[in-house]
């Protein structure tokens, strides 16, 4: 996972398309000088566009056939890339290169040498040519069946370094319906897009290019060869008057450089501060972690124990963790900021992650089974259960050992101003449909649906901590005329009253059975509302009988 790098691509990106560079080795610059505005024809990529070489996603690549690593001179390789995230496994070996003062080498006489590498390597890891990589619990779910590796270990949730930035008129996942948006394919920067339009309820649609014509019911992906280059293409096309890309979905520091660049003309719409939806694991190659158990058990107690210690205090480890990113020109600054963006995970948080049920919001099996739903049977024919991947074995030893049971569970909610979230506008909105018994209140609760729908809620609750839910309650207006018809406006006020009064107990109700069912939901997390038959989401009566649930996230 490629979260920092890539500058000198960069440069030569942003140069190529006439821009000034808003930033190099950490430090901001001139902010680009924007083109002059052009008309662009919906068949014709735009000039600012021109420079910038989308992609036809397509399927994920072929893997070649799994070998095993074997380590040489008593060392094992680890292939990482430039991310905060991978701090505990730097610190436990003391930096990137085999040393005799590795926690590794002190306590169980193997050393362990990081490589790192701003290209995927999962071809590498099936080749044999390394123990173990890192990637995203969503990534796995790409390459199915095919891919021979174990995980044995979570490393990280990432909370803030994946963001999605748009036009300003932009203000909800729902408003991307019909909309163009760039990105990198197949990996957590689509997957965190698709995410989000599926909790909207929105269809999306992968396009060959900015020229194809759009899908206007749905979220339409565009693609580059990484999340950077999307967040270039999308200021490219904003500065220039560009109408053809509505937004990007990259990483940091990319989605700070396109709010500020853009002069107002963006802002970011979301990103996964508080969203558990985007896990880092640890991967190892199937063969070596099957022959080895024990290493495997070891690397991942090395990693859990230092992930804790620098989560307890992290300015005892900011040099070495530095040191590590030099060639990436990282200062201090610059590793204080970049672990303010990763959870790194310990070993009771790694034990819930893997044991979690599928429908558990942000366990291993619900991570893995959401990507493989939002992908679809289109990009996923073959699709695997998350348990071909998962081996919990190595965390239940270490358990049993002892010697980390002394870590605390805590995932907290990152919160940068103290508004209640409620103030704000919601992240997404969806209309659920739920059953009543006739002219009631009462939820029918023989009904699956409503179980379902209910499920749906307090998945939203579970992914984000802090986050709360406004359930604006509707009813039909179906006999409005009547009423007016028979009594004048007098009865229709009346009625009107009554209408609010009824969406305003079936609301209460929604909320009621929510932590009834699910004990985990405080009431302080939900908030209801009746707005009677005042917004009809159509002529449809059906449509109007409805709880919408409106999902605001903590900011």
């Amino acid at each position: 996972m490629t979260k920092l790098g890539k500058v000198i691509f960069t440069l030569v990106v942003l140069l190529l398309a006439g821009f000034a560079v808003i930033r190099m080795s950490g430090k901001k610059d001139t902010p680009p000088t924007p083109k002059s505005a052009e008309t662009t024809p919906s068949n014709t990529t735009s000039a600012a566009l021109g420079d910038f070489d989308f992609i036809a996603p397509g399927k994920a690549e072929k893997l070649p056939s799994p070998r095993p690593y074997t380590p040489q001179d008593n060392t094992i390789v680890i292939n990482l890339s430039e991310y905060a995230g991978y701090a505990g496994l730097i610190v436990a070996n003391g930096g990137l290169e085999p040393n005799e003062d590795s926690w590794f080498t002190r306590n169980h006489g193997f050393k362990l040498k990081i490589t790192l590498s701003d290209e995927d390597s999962w071809a590498d890891l099936q080749d044999g040519k390394f123990a173990a990589t890192a990637t995203t619990v969503d990534v796995l779910s790409n390459y199915g069946r095919q891919w021979q590796c174990v995980v044995p270990a979570q490393i990280a949730w990432s909370r803030g370094a994946d963001g999605i930035i748009v036009r300003k008129d932009i203000k909800r996942v729902n408003d991307l319906m019909g909309k163009t948006i760039a990105t990198a394919p197949f990996s957590e920067a689509e997957f965190f897009i698709r995410y989000l339009a599926q909790e909207a309820g929105l269809p999306v649609k992968r396009l060959d290019g900015p020229e194809e014509t759009r899908d206007p019911q749905a979220v339409n992906l565009v693609f580059l060869e990484d999340a950077f280059e999307a967040g270039d293409a999308f200021l490219a096309d904003l500065t220039s008057g560009g109408k053809q890309l509505d937004g990007c979905v990259t990483w940091a520091p990319k989605t700070t450089e396109v709010v500020n660049a853009s002069k107002g003309a963006a802002r970011q719409l979301v990103d996964n501060r508080n969203l558990l939806v985007i896990a880092d694991i640890l991967v190892f190659n199937k063969a070596f972690a099957e022959s080895s158990p024990a290493i495997v058990q070891w690397i991942v107690e090395g990693m859990l124990l230092h992930n804790d210690l620098i989560r307890s205090n992290s300015e005892p480890h900011l040099q070495t963790i530095t040191n590590a990113f030099k060639a990436y020109d990282w200062t201090i600054e610059d590793t204080r900021e970049e672990l303010s963006k990763v959870h790194l995970s310990n070993l009771p948080e790694n034990l819930s992650f893997f044991r979690g049920a599928i429908d558990e919001a942000g366990s291993f099996a619900s991570v893995f089974q959401t990507a493989n739903l939002s992908y679809g049977a289109e990009l996923q024919p073959s699709p695997v259960s998350a348990s071909f991947f998962a081996d919990i074995k190595p965390l239940e030893a270490i358990a049993a050992a002892g010697n980390l049971n002394s870590q605390v569970a805590s995932i907290k909610p990152i919160k940068s101003t103290d508004q209640a979230p409620i103030e704000q506008d919601p992240l997404l909105t969806r209309d659920i449909r739920f059953y009543f018994l006739p002219n009631s209140a009462d939820l029918d609760m023989a009904k699956p649906e409503n179980h379902e729908f209910l499920a749906n809620v307090n998945h939203l609750l579970g992914v984000s901590p802090g986050s709360m839910i406004l359930l604006r309650g509707h009813v039909d207006d179906m006999q409005k005329e009547s009423f007016r018809k028979s009594g004048g406006e007098s009865l229709l006020r009346s009625m009107a009253l009554k209408a609010l009064e009824l969406s305003n107990q079936r609301a209460e109700e929604v909320k009621r059975r929510l932590i009834e069912k699910y004990p985990t939901i405080t009431a302080d997390r939900l908030e209801v509302i009746g707005r009677g038959w005042e917004e009809p989401a159509g002529k449809n009566p059906d449509l109007n009988r409805r709880v919408e649930v409106q999902w605001f996230t903590v900011e």
